[in-house]
């Protein structure tokens, strides 16, 4: 059964509204310089934090909140290594889960200190490949979240770098997230989800997704993330 159409309204502006509170969230992040040599990740996360609050009165995540640094930045989102202090010269990457007003954002973005200039390549790299992971997404109406995976593995190879996960993206939605996604792999762009994305979820409402780009450079023992939403807030609905 289809959702009605201003509830589905409703549900793309709010997942579009929370997402750009978290573009603003990271904004500020740059602006208050919390990405800074000397810090250590966990304490770089928890200002983070409490800059959201501050800012929307965010109190609630609705994943584990990331900051990784060096070498931890090789390391995909289920696995927890040792908190590391950011060195000077280092790249780093944050990636989010904040609610706002019960809606799910995700976002990720990667920071270089330093000039080394393949740092700043990778990181240079991240929404190019996104980029070109989304057209492929709107070329193919019937694409599966297998397949797309599958093309944005290609992606970041063509563009000289490793795919550095298991998954590239997810289900968004109401919170809580788990409620929609469990732990099912039709809810993960990901090898063996075989259904097409475009799509409607048990409750009839349509899915959206979250598209998410993780290269590595293993011999360097450095990677970068991006993540936002693939198929809202560029034209598509």
């Amino acid at each position: 059964m289809a959702a009605p159409v201003e509830d589905e309204q409703t549900r793309v502006a709010k997942l579009i509204d929370a997402q750009a509170k978290a573009v603003a969230l990271f904004d500020a992040i740059t602006d208050y310089g919390l990405i800074r040599a000397g810090a250590e990740e966990k304490q770089v996360s928890d200002e983070i934090r409490d800059l959201a609050s501050d800012m929307f009165g965010t109190t609630k995540f609705w994943h584990k909140r990331i900051v990784r640094s060096g070498v931890n930045t090789l390391e995909p989102y289920r696995q927890n290594p040792p908190n590391r202090t950011i060195a000077d010269d280092d790249i780093v990457f944050c990636d989010f889960g904040p609610i706002f007003e019960q809606w799910e954002a995700d976002f990720g973005r990667t920071y270089v200190l330093g000039d080394d200039p393949i740092k700043h390549r990778l990181r240079d790299a991240l929404p190019t490949v996104f980029d070109a992971g989304r057209a492929h997404f709107e070329a193919h109406p019937d694409i599966t979240g297998e397949q797309l995976y599958a093309r944005v593995v290609e992606l970041a190879e063509e563009s000289g770098w490793e795919f550095g996960g298991s998954i590239a993206g997810h289900l968004v939605g109401e919170f809580p997230h788990e409620k929609i996604a469990g732990e099912e792999i039709g809810s993960y762009i990901a090898t063996g989800s075989d259904r097409p994305m475009r799509r409607n979820d048990r409750s009839g409402r349509r899915c959206h997704w979250i598209l998410e780009i993780h290269l590595v450079d293993r011999e360097r023992g450095i990677g970068g993330f991006y993540e936002e939403l693939l198929d809202l807030g560029h034209g598509s609905v």
